[in-house]
């Protein structure tokens, strides 16, 4: 090894860390664990006005969708999907019976979304969500984009319960 090339060594600056992966920055062929059941992320949608994206979960044939969103704290919650129908989208109730269970509408929101990798919008665009929730605590979750409606049930998820198991790191 040569002179200059161990000078050059000592005065050249260290490589930076890479960061460690988080929930909000991993995407799709990540791995990550929910509630002790390890996913895939096969999916990822992101609203920037909201700072929440939206992770497609597969576990062999179950899919599952995590949606996170950072507030004054950061907010899970898990959901599936389910079969439901709505004829418009200026139609949505705000109280909804399903089940033998009623959810009331807390939250409604537009904002434009980024998608990636398989999700049940194929592409970003203006997207509509109302956030239900009952008295049981259970959530439902509606979703509209391009005339096509998507409902979900699930629940709050403890941020304790969320962990990236592999994420891709940017090179």
């Amino acid at each position: 090894m040569s002179i200059f090339q161990r000078l050059k060594r000592v005065f050249a600056k260290p490589q930076p860390l890479k960061a460690a992966p988080s929930v909000l920055t991993i995407g799709p062929g990540d791995v990550c664990e929910v509630s002790l059941v390890t996913y895939q992320v096969v999916g990822r949608t992101q609203n920037r006005q909201r700072n929440l994206i939206v992770l497609t979960l597969q576990d062999g044939s179950q899919i599952k969708y995590l949606t996170v969103e950072e507030r004054e704290r950061t907010v899970f919650a898990l959901y599936e999907p389910i079969d439901g129908r709505l004829d418009a989208v200026d139609e949505v109730p705000t109280v909804l019976e399903l089940d033998d269970r009623t959810y009331h509408l807390e939250e409604q929101y537009s904002g434009f979304i980024t998608a990636a990798g398989k999700t049940p919008f194929v592409q970003g665009g203006e997207q509509y969500v109302w956030q239900f929730q009952s008295d049981d605590m259970k959530l439902l979750r509606i979703e509209w984009q391009d005339g096509r409606f998507m409902l979900y049930e699930g629940e709050t998820v403890l941020p304790a319960d969320v962990r990236v198991l592999r994420g891709e790191q940017p090179s």
